[in-house]
């Protein structure tokens, strides 16, 4: 591990990691949306379990901090999560949220890109990114920065979906047109939409050697649960940084109103079921 370490230490030092992705989603409402649905039960629960009072956890990649609430509260008594996100204006939601749920002492909050941390090495017991690899320009950098601030034994965590692996009923072209799209605008973009399967073969790439993989599946199965996912998706599709990023070459207004209604259709079906097949690694630092 000490190659990937100064590797990751030296590529700060020069200034050359740096994030070149655009984030695809954005941050409207309908993406904040699913985001805030997010806790550490249903979206981190393969690292609940390494957990313990005392530790010192970063977040990256926080977004309004629901998961990040739920991670201090699992290090307290003692322990301290500091949360960090490329964007200003969602971190003011996470702060919010902490202060709401009285945690506003063991959580701190500051910007960051997760290529070029601001943390002196060996700083936390435990690093956590929940759906941030996808979006990055270059995971496996991400990774090595990420191993360089966790301290030797401690976890460097990682969850992310996997676009191609989802999976629908009842068979809807509209959303075959959607998937296909989603993909090629996150890659314009930089980033790699179906991430999960490259999770373990980016983090022995960035250097690690003890590397647990495992997935998950968020399952979306009654009807309330169908047009929740359907309408935000819909609305995401016209309303969110996503449609303007999508627009900017790729589709037009029109085919996006349509795969709008077939997401609401879609929904509406009393037979819907869709499930998010997410990887995750815990790595042994």
């Amino acid at each position: 591990m000490t190659d990937a370490r100064g590797t990751a230490a030296a590529e700060a030092a020069e200034g050359t990691a740096k994030e070149t992705a655009v984030y695809t989603h954005g941050h409207h409402e309908s993406v904040l949306r699913s985001h805030r649905w997010r806790t550490a039960e249903n979206s981190a629960a393969y690292l609940i379990g390494e957990l313990r009072p005392g530790m010192r956890v970063l977040d990256v990649g926080c977004g309004p901090g629901t998961i990040t609430a739920d991670l201090a509260e699992l290090v307290a008594p003692g322990g301290h999560v500091t949360a960090v996100d490329a964007a200003e204006d969602v971190l003011e939601q996470a702060r919010a949220h902490a202060a709401a749920r009285g945690l506003g002492d063991v959580v701190s909050f500051a910007t960051a890109d997760v290529h070029a941390l601001d943390f002196p090495d060996d700083s936390f017991d435990v690093v956590h990114a929940h759906q941030v690899l996808q979006h990055v320009g270059d995971p496996v950098r991400a990774l090595r920065e990420m191993r360089r601030v966790c301290r030797p034994g401690g976890i460097v965590a990682a969850r992310d979906a996997d676009y191609a692996a989802m999976t629908w009923y009842p068979a809807t072209p509209g959303l075959d047109g959607w998937l296909d799209l989603y993909r090629r605008v996150a890659r314009a973009n930089g980033g790699e939409p179906d991430a999960g399967r490259h999770l373990r073969a980016w983090a022995r790439q960035a250097g690690f050697t003890d590397v647990a993989s495992s997935a998950s599946a968020w399952c979306f199965a009654t009807p309330e649960e169908t047009a929740w996912w359907s309408t935000l998706w819909a609305d995401r599709t016209q309303a969110s940084a996503y449609a303007a990023n999508a627009t900017g070459g790729h589709t037009t207004d029109a085919e996006l109103a349509a795969v709008a209604e077939a997401w609401h259709a879609w929904g509406a079906d009393p037979d819907a079921w869709f499930s998010v097949l997410n990887a995750e690694i815990l790595c042994r630092a």
